[in-house]
């Protein structure tokens, strides 16, 4: 696999070493990337699950309003 070496503010990479319970900047901010791109495909899932539904049932969306 490809690496990418990026900078980051180091308090930044230091609280998601604290929140994520990592030892390693490295390791804390892939958990991060991981767990965004995770959330990510169980949010399409749910959705397509949805649009799924509307469509089977031959209903179509509302149109967003305000």
């Amino acid at each position: 696999m490809a690496k990418v070496n990026i900078s980051l503010d180091a308090e930044l990479v230091v609280e998601v070493m604290v929140l994520a319970g990592v030892g390693s900047p490295q390791d804390a901010v892939e958990a991060v990337v991981r767990d965004y791109i995770a959330r990510g495909h169980r949010t399409e899932a749910r959705t397509d699950l949805a649009d799924r539904r509307l469509h089977d049932a031959g209903t179509r969306p509302q149109d967003p309003q305000g």
